[in-house]
């Protein structure tokens, strides 16, 4: 199966994560290198550029953009994603985030198992949302769709 072998995220015009952001991306960057599943379906009768491929996202314009090529980087696919259906999520996502930073310096361990909980929970939202959305496009595994929200939470963060 294709995967993403490199991962660049544009942003370059965005404000500087706070620690816990940059956090974050660093984890979903490295597990996302560690083992993901990436693929290009047929288009209009094409042939697809076999992977695995570099992968560049951005938000331009309000839109989530994936820029996708080969490793001789060849353009295998570019598309743009209204960020729209993901506003909601990530709003509830970065909120429950902070619950969970903030009750892990002080919270019992139950409180702080049941937000992290309900932070999962928003995190596989998002992730469902981002597979909706690739459909067509490309073809992501659970885990892969995970981490790719998470680098677009990093990305709207600043954005």
């Amino acid at each position: 199966m294709s995967h993403i072998s490199q991962i660049v995220l544009n942003d370059a015009n965005l404000p500087p994560p706070t620690p816990e952001i940059e956090q974050e991306r660093r984890v979903a960057m490295f597990d996302l290198m560690e083992e993901n599943s990436f693929t290009l379906p047929q288009r209009d009768e094409r042939p697809v550029p076999e992977g695995p491929y570099k992968l560049g996202l951005a938000i331009r314009e309000k839109r989530l953009v994936f820029d996708v090529a080969t490793e001789d980087d060849e353009r295998a696919a570019e598309f743009h994603l209204s960020l729209s259906p993901f506003r909601q999520v990530v709003k509830d996502y970065f909120q429950i985030c902070k619950s969970y930073f903030d009750a892990v310096k002080s919270a019992a361990p139950s409180q702080i198992e049941t937000i992290d909980m309900a932070r999962r929970g928003i995190h596989n939202e998002g992730a469902r949302i981002l597979q909706e959305r690739l459909e067509g496009k490309a073809e992501v595994d659970d885990d892969t769709a995970r981490r790719l929200f998470t680098l677009i939470c990093v990305l709207h963060f600043g954005g």
